[in-house]
C-alpha cells in the first residue's frame, strides 16, 4: 500500500503536445510547494483561479518557467480529500516536466498510477466501486461506456448494492436478536416468513447478476469476425462497417491473408471487427494459415457475419462456412444486391438461427440494416440503457458470491437448520458485498484496482 502522508505530483494530462497540460500535487504539504513554486508571498485562495508565474525556487535569480493558472482545493472538499493543487501550465511536454521536477525538488514525490483516486477512496470520497469507474470513464472509447461509467461514478450500482444489503442487514440484526433472547422465548423475524425474505433478497442479486453479460459487452467491447468463402465481398462489408478502406479490396480471390481488425460503435458497443481469409480447402500454406486463423477467430468472437455472394451459385465451400457457423450467433450477409441474382434467399436454406440482411457493400445499399441485424445479434432487442450495469469481473464474481451465501441460507431454512447455520450464510452474503465496495477489501485487491490507472488519475 502506498504512503498517504506525503506529497504527491504528477502530470494530470496526456502525454503529448496541446494547448494547456496539468500538473497536480495532493498531499499535506501541496499549498506549500506550489507557494514555492510560484515565488508567492501568500498562498493560494481557495477555489479561485490565480494567474502567476513558475520560478525555479534554487536559482539566484528566480528564473521564470511559465505562466499559469493555478487553483487550490483544500481538503477534505477536494477530489483526494487531501489538499490539491492544480497547475494549469501550456502544455509542452518540456514545461510540465520542468515544473514536476522543480514540485519534486519542493518536497513532493511522484506519483503511482492511480494514487490520487486510491486516496479518494481511503479518504471516503469515493467507495471501491466508483473509484473503479473512475478507470473506466478515462478508458471509455464510446459514448455508451462512458455513460455506463459515469452511472456507476455517480453511484448508480453503489445505490443498488447498498438497497440491497439494507435489507439484508435488518435481517441479520433480526436473527442476531432472536439468538440472544433465545432462553426468553423472543423471535424478532417469523420463522415462517424467513425463507420468503431471503428468496427475495436473493432475486434481487439475481437480478443484477443476469445483466452482467450485456454490462460486460458494453464495459469491455467485444469481437465480430466476417467470415466467407473467398471472394464474395469479405473485405468490401469491413471497409463499409469501418467507413474507411482499411482491407485491401481485388477481384483476385484469395487476397486477405491475414486478420485484419478495427474498432467500430456498433450504437455504443465497442466492436472489434475482424476481416479474415476466405475459408475454402487450398494447398497453399500460407492462405491455409490465414484460413487456419479465421477459424480460431471464430471461436473467441461474440459473433460473426457469414457473407454470401448473390450474383454467383451457392457451392459447397458457402455450405462449409454456413455449417460451421450454425449454433452460434450470427448474421448472413447476401451480398452484391447490386447485381443479377443467381438464386433467391427463399431458395436457399438457412439453418433457423440465421439471420439474413441483403446489401451491397459496393453502394452501402443495406448496411443499416447490417448494423441493426448485428447488434440485435449481440445484445438482443433491449435497450442498452435506464439500469445499473454490472459489467466488472470482480463485482460479477462477489454477487455470485453472495447469491450462493444467500442460496445456501434459503435451503438451510427450508432443511429446518438452526439459526445459527442460517445467519452464518447471510453474514458471507455480507461479506461479498463489503469486498464490492471496498469495506472491507484485502490491500492486494486494491493495489492491483489502481495499478492500472494511469499516472495523474
Amino acid at each position: 500500500m502506498f504512503a498517504t502522508d506525503d506529497t504527491i505530483v504528477a502530470v494530470a494530462t496526456p502525454p503529448g503536445r496541446g494547448g494547456l497540460g496539468v500538473v497536480r500535487f495532493s498531499g499535506p504539504e501541496a499549498l506549500a510547494v506550489t507557494t514555492k513554486l510560484l515565488g508567492r508571498g501568500e498562498p493560494l485562495q481557495p477555489r479561485h483561479a490565480t494567474v502567476g508565474t513558475v520560478v525555479d525556487p534554487s536559482a539566484s535569480h528566480r528564473d521564470a518557467i511559465d505562466q499559469v493558472v493555478a487553483t487550490f482545493f483544500p481538503g477534505p472538499r477536494s477530489y483526494t480529500g487531501d489538499d490539491v493543487v492544480e497547475i494549469t501550465a501550456h502544455g509542452s511536454p518540456v514545461l510540465l516536466e520542468r515544473i514536476l521536477s522543480l514540485g519534486c525538488s519542493a518536497g513532493a514525490r511522484l506519483a503511482e498510477p492511480g494514487e490520487f483516486t486510491l486516496r479518494a477512496f481511503l479518504n471516503g470520497r469515493l467507495d471501491l466501486v466508483q473509484a473503479e469507474a473512475v478507470g473506466d470513464l478515462i478508458d471509455a472509447v464510446t459514448p455508451l461506456q462512458a455513460r455506463i461509467a459515469f452511472d456507476q461514478l455517480e453511484g448508480t450500482v453503489t445505490q443498488a448494492i447498498a438497497a440491497i444489503d439494507a435489507k439484508l442487514f435488518d435481517l441479520v440484526a433480526r436473527l442476531e436478536a432472536s439468538l440472544d433472547f433465545a432462553n426468553e422465548g423472543y423471535h424478532f423475524v417469523e420463522p415462517g416468513t424467513l425463507a420468503g425474505r431471503i428468496g427475495a433478497i436473493r432475486e434481487q442479486v439475481l437480478r443484477l447478476v443476469r445483466g452482467a453479460a450485456r454490462g460486460r459487452l458494453i464495459r469491455e467491447g467485444c469481437q465480430v469476425v466476417i467470415l466467407g468463402k473467398p471472394n464474395v465481398g469479405k473485405s468490401s462489408v469491413f471497409n463499409a462497417l469501418v467507413g474507411s478502406s482499411r482491407a485491401i479490396v481485388t477481384p483476385v480471390a484469395g487476397t486477405t491473408r491475414d486478420l485484419v481488425s478495427s474498432v467500430i460503435d456498433l450504437d455504443g458497443l465497442a466492436v472489434t471487427l475482424i476481416d479474415s481469409a476466405g475459408i475454402r480447402e487450398t494447398t497453399d500454406p500460407v492462405e491455409a494459415e490465414g484460413v487456419s486463423r479465421a477459424r480460431q477467430a471464430f471461436g473467441v468472437a461474440a459473433a460473426a457475419i457469414v457473407v454470401l455472394d448473390r450474383s454467383q451459385p451457392i457451392e459447397d465451400e458457402d455450405r462449409l462456412v454456413l455449417s460451421e457457423t450454425s449454433g452460434g450467433r450470427r448474421v448472413v450477409v447476401l451480398n452484391k444486391m447490386d447485381e443479377c441474382a443467381a438464386w433467391t434467399p427463399d431458395a436457399m436454406e438457412l439453418p433457423v438461427d440465421g439471420v439474413a440482411v441483403e446489401m451491397s457493400a459496393r453502394t452501402g445499399d443495406g448496411l443499416e440494416e447490417l448494423r441493426v441485424a448485428l447488434r440485435s445479434a449481440l445484445v438482443g432487442e433491449e435497450e442498452l440503457r435506464d439500469t445499473p450495469s454490472v459489467g466488472n469481473r470482480r463485482h460479477i464474481g462477489l454477487l455470485d458470491q453472495a447469491g450462493a451465501a444467500l442460496e445456501a441460507a434459503e435451503t438451510a431454512v427450508k432443511t429446518g437448520a438452526t439459526e445459527e447455520f442460517v445467519l452464518a450464510d447471510l453474514q458471507r452474503a455480507r461479506a461479498a458485498f463489503e469486498e464490492l465496495t471496498g469495506a472491507r477489501t484485502p490491500d492486494d485487491v486494491v493495489n492491483h484496482i489502481f495499478a492500472r490507472f494511469c499516472i495523474g488519475k
